[in-house]
């Protein structure tokens, strides 16, 4: 584990194998991270259409706060208990004041998404405090580790309606250190909530740890050999963190101190620059080529010089089989969610299809989001869903081209001027103009007084409307600006395409402070007395009884979701598709912080 911190302003964490990288956790540092914080917000207002309330929690936009997410403490006193027709006016009212928990990042012209069920990670569990129905073991835990968790969790001290999830790191930990987590975990939601009694909304409650303290806390294990960071502050840093919680780990976390930088060293800054380009190669020379799109994320594979095979099909398969496991590693590098559609070279050989869509799930296994793979359609597309775990590299570190708008393209010289001529003839021919002044680049001024002076005087004729054209060197195509001058000389703006305004920071925003810090705990795990030992015949019997009880474990979460709809009243069938896809996006997200996310 590599962590560069040396530019204030970005803090990168990279996970490698050798010289190969794997993951990528990079933290824009004049960005700031909403994500898995707690603030105490205030119901600004009660939406029945959406079944949704907008909170306001102190930022820029209203978050949104479904239903489904609002626990029954916040309903109104004279709710009703129960029944199919009730709607969220009649369980919410304006002006309620909640502890709610980001669960996906303001994107776009949407506000955060908000639940009231909060989520506390630990470093080996995962506590929901208002959610006695939510919890379990992660899916990842099979066999016998986790039959000894289940024995593990029947002697934790687990507070009455609250609910726990064990992450893979507790598989092999003894219930004292299991206990001891919990323990920190309790006494930080203790804090949360005295600290969120003590004033009114909104403001943050709790914040999320930083970079380093979140990789260390879910990716150190057994199989990571060393934690390398390049500054002192850093270094102390994840030192004060390892020494609290992770004592056995200590000598793992060092300090790197040579005069080469820590990437370099490792050779992997070419790696991560990859992650900001849309072609990537491949070693047999073909490419893969990534576009997000406003739906979905178009990506397609090109042989180009690959030549690797026999004949056509051996090539398409080799060339396939390689992008498979760049397009899984660009994905969780570039941290991509949402559709995403991959356009296979063809393939005739039904069995050559079925080992590209094996290859493609292999490749996606360590991954730590949650991945839904479909097949190769007869079309030669495959199919298949990423959780966003959090905003992508693109979003949080680029900006829309200025020029072209996002588009990737823009109208040749030719085109803008006609276009721009056209709408100079429509605005003159209007009783209202007596001059029309166009401001333009210069290549377009040069192709309107050259190639076409003689289209601008027959307008200035036909019209007796004057007509300048002003070449502006600072203007790029295909932005223009046209406006023109009335009877009364008064000015007016006809029509104007300008760059968008996007100075970048050049110092971050003023963070804020939250209102509670992490307890300080002992790091050794408090002495209790050890759950009796089971003889064979009981240990073959849970045994037998996980096989049937672990599947329901897992569907826990779900169970919460669907009381909550049951006293919503969602009658309309296509509000029950939205609800059940909100509920599976709830359920990936236990799921995915319960594996270490």
């Amino acid at each position: 584990m590599l962590i560069n911190a040396t530019q204030e302003e970005e803090l990168r964490v990279a996970l490698v194998d050798g010289q190969r990288l794997y993951d990528l956790d990079i933290e824009n540092r004049t960005r700031i991270q909403k994500k898995a914080n707690i603030y105490k917000g205030k119901v600004t207002r009660v939406e029945p259409s959406l079944e949704a309330a907008f909170v306001d929690f102190g930022a820029e936009r209203h978050g949104f706060l479904p239903l489904k997410e609002i626990a029954r403490q916040y309903y109104k006193s004279d709710s009703p208990r129960s029944g199919d027709k009730s709607t969220i006016k009649d369980l919410v009212s304006e002006g309620t004041e909640v502890i709610v928990q980001v669960e996906k990042e303001e994107r776009g012209n949407k506000g955060a998404a908000l639940t009231t069920y909060i989520s506390l990670a630990g470093r080996y569990l995962v506590l929901m405090p208002n959610n006695p129905k939510a919890g379990g073991i992660s899916r990842r835990i099979e066999g016998d580790d986790r039959s000894e968790i289940r024995e593990a969790l029947r002697v934790l001290e687990i507070p009455d309606g609250m609910g726990l999830i064990v992450r893979t790191a507790g598989v092999g930990k003894e219930h004292e250190e299991l206990q001891w987590d919990l323990d920190y975990l309790l006494a930080l939601w203790d804090a949360i909530q005295e600290a969120g009694a003590q004033k009114a909304a909104p403001f943050l409650v709790y914040a999320e740890s930083n970079v380093i303290i979140r990789t260390i806390r879910d990716y150190l294990r057994k199989e990571i050999g060393e934690v390398l960071l390049d500054t002192e502050e850093a270094h102390a840093e994840a030192l004060s963190f390892i020494k609290q919680v992770m004592p056995q780990y200590e000598n793992r976390i060092k300090l790197y101190d040579d005069k080469l930088p820590l990437f370099n060293r490792y050779q992997i800054e070419a790696q991560i620059e990859s992650a900001f380009e849309r072609e990537v190669t491949l070693p047999s020379g073909g490419s893969v080529v990534i576009d997000p799109t406003e739906a979905l994320i178009s990506i397609d594979i090109n042989s180009s010089r690959a030549t690797r095979g026999a004949d056509i099909e051996e090539t398409a398969l080799n060339t396939n089989l390689e992008a498979a496991d760049e397009i899984a590693r660009q994905l969780r590098l570039r941290d991509m969610g949402g559709l995403v559609v991959i356009d296979f070279i063809d393939m005739t050989s039904n069995r050559n299809q079925r080992e590209v869509e094996n290859r493609m799930r292999a490749a996606l296994e360590s991954d730590r989001a949650r991945v839904q793979v479909g097949r190769i359609s007869r079309f030669g597309l495959l199919e298949m869903s990423r959780q966003r775990l959090r905003p992508s590299l693109g979003e949080t570190h680029a900006i829309v081209c200025p020029r072209c708008s996002g588009q990737g393209s823009i109208r040749d010289v030719e085109s803008l001027a006609l276009s721009i001529l056209r709408i100079i003839q429509e605005e003159a021919n209007k009783q209202k103009s007596m001059e029309v002044k166009v401001t333009v680049p210069l290549v377009v001024s040069s192709y309107l007084l050259n190639e076409k002076r003689a289209a601008v005087t027959e307008i200035e004729e036909q019209s007796e409307t004057k007509v300048i054209v002003v070449p502006n060197p600072e203007l790029q195509t295909p932005h223009y600006e046209i406006t023109g001058v009335n009877k009364h000389a008064e000015t007016y703006e006809v029509d104007a395409t300008s760059e968008p305004e996007q100075a970048p920071k050049v110092k971050p925003d003023a963070p804020q402070e939250a209102a509670v810090q992490k307890p300080t705990v002992s790091n050794k795990p408090v002495a209790r007395t050890p759950p009796p030992k089971k003889g064979f015949i009981a240990s073959l019997f849970a045994s037998i009884a996980g096989l049937f009880s672990s599947d329901e474990e897992d569907k826990e979460p779900a169970a919460r979701d669907r009381q909550q709809n049951r006293r919503g009243g969602r009658n309309n069938r296509s509000r029950n598709q939205r609800g059940q896809q909100s509920r599976g996006e709830r359920k990936d997200n236990q799921s995915r912080q319960a594996d270490g996310g």
